[in-house]
């Protein structure tokens, strides 16, 4: 054997590689390659080929879409596994789960099989829904949601966003409300404070199974009423305008031709029509104030003022100007708890409350406008060194005061999802529901200490396993070596 066959062999894979990218380059001839590294020249010439064939083989589309990347090992189990995931994942119907396995995996299952694997997973969910402790949560968001006439009872933790009750009922009344509440005690159930919209069912069955939590009102629905109405004024005034401009160009036109009498009083009317509307769509201000009893004051004024113009628009003005009348302490209860955080934090920083509040006002304003810039410098100014330290815990204490129960609002959307490939829903499907998306991790949130966790994961602070783990099943995972 000679040395260079001998050295040859001794190479390793990273070293050939190396040689054969030399070769490649071509930036010296072979022969002086192989003289230095004490190879032979045919030993370059094969480590060459070998390099173009890989690159071709990594350049060549065809070839790359038809190689086969990874097996599945497909058993019973994974099969099931694959049921359970497209209809919670994928959103997808039995009949859709049917077709999926006929089209794409060439096999069948019937409409029977997939009904008591779904049956027996819930049954699972359920039992672990009811051995989760529900102690770490403190403020409740509660509603009622609708499938059709049937109400379904909801209930979501406000910091972690975890649904702790979802039950379909026959009625929404105090008994109803109170039986489940009392049975969510059970699991170590002690909120602080709930905020819930006006439903008499709903807050007279928490008074009766948790009692003097105090319960407010919800912003989000009275809110909407108000936005809607005062977009409805806007769309009146717009359009009383826009009728008044085409009277006075009528006008224009028949004055001109000596015949104006039969348009003034129209146009006199139209002129009416449209001041009447501007000044009612400009006077419906947004319900706001630094102080809780600046509030209430806020609140009454607003109320006496609607009851002043509800002469013009009684089928509109009258229902909202009795929701917000018989509302006030509910609707104001944030107020309550913020202002105790807000006197807490001057006390904290010695710094007087009224400047805290002005602190407390500058999240109203958009961080791209001049006036939130020049305001913070002002009060950058004014409080120096502590302006950094009372911004953040301003921004703390608003964020988690909540003032409406959206986030069941959100739920109600997610589940929509779900529940129009249902008539009849089930509290099975229900279970498996609220545990999937109880246990499913955040893709993307506003609020970034959510994104890659659940609100199961939010609400304990201690990691679980993947939910389809969870359910019992071994979830797939490609080898290291073709990930």
């Amino acid at each position: 054997m000679s040395t260079a066959s001998s050295i040859a062999a001794t190479l390793s894979a990273d070293r050939r590689q190396h040689l054969a990218l030399q070769v490649l380059s071509g930036t010296e001839p072979v022969a002086h390659i192989a003289a230095r590294q004490q190879v032979s020249r045919p030993f370059l010439y094969r480590q060459k080929r070998k390099a173009e064939a890989a690159l071709t083989r990594a350049f060549a589309p065809v070839a790359a879409e038809a190689e086969v990347l990874f097996y599945l090992p497909v058993t019973a189990a994974w099969l099931d596994q694959l049921v359970v995931s497209l209809v919670l994942i994928c959103h997808s119907s039995y009949r859709g789960v049917i077709r999926f396995f006929r089209d794409v995996l060439d096999t069948s299952i019937s409409l029977g099989a997939i009904h008591t694997l779904l049956k027996a997973t819930a049954e699972q969910a359920a039992g672990i829904n009811a051995a989760q402790d529900l102690s770490g949560i403190r403020v409740g968001l509660h509603d009622e949601i609708f499938q059709g006439d049937r109400p379904v009872l909801a209930g979501v933790d406000a910091a972690s966003t975890y649904c702790y009750l979802l039950a379909e009922a026959q009625h929404r009344d105090e008994t109803t409300w109170g039986i489940h509440l009392l049975d969510a005690q059970t699991q170590g159930f002690a909120l602080e404070l709930t905020v819930a919209d006006a439903g008499t069912g709903l807050r007279a069955g928490q008074r009766a199974a948790l009692g003097d939590i105090p319960c407010h009102g919800d912003l989000f629905h009275i809110q909407h009423r108000c936005e809607t109405w005062a977009q409805t004024l806007n769309r009146k005034a717009q359009g009383a305008t826009t009728r008044r401009r085409q009277l006075e160009e009528r006008m224009a036109q028949a004055q001109q031709e000596r015949r104006g009498r039969r348009l003034s009083r129209a146009l006199a009317n139209a002129r009416r029509a449209e001041a009447v509307t501007l000044n009612l769509a400009r006077e419906v201000k947004v319900l706001a104030g630094p102080h809780r009893e600046d509030r209430r004051e806020l609140f009454d004024f607003i109320v006496a003022e609607l009851q002043r113009r509800e002469p013009l628009a009684p089928a509109r003005i009258r229902p909202l100007r009795l929701a917000l009348a018989r509302q006030r302490e509910d609707l104001l209860g944030f107020a309550r708890v913020l202002d105790a955080k807000l006197a807490e934090i001057a006390q904290h920083f010695q710094v007087p409350e009224f400047h805290v509040r002005a602190v407390c006002l500058l999240h109203r304003k958009s961080k791209t406008s001049p006036a939130y810039w020049q305001r913070r410098d002002l009060l950058n100014r004014l409080l120096g060194h502590r302006f950094h330290g009372v911004l953040v815990a301003v921004t703390t204490a608003l964020e988690t005061t909540p003032r409406c129960s959206s986030l069941v609002e959100n739920l109600n959307s997610r589940l929509r999802d779900y529940f129009f490939l249902r008539r009849q829903l089930g509290q099975g499907y229900l279970d498996l529901l609220r545990f999937f998306l109880n246990h499913r991790t955040f893709a993307q949130s506003e609020r970034p200490e959510r994104v890659g966790k659940s609100p199961r994961e939010s609400m304990t602070g201690a990691s679980h396993p993947h939910w389809l783990e969870l359910l019992g099943f071994e979830r797939f995972r490609r080898s290291p070596l073709l990930a």
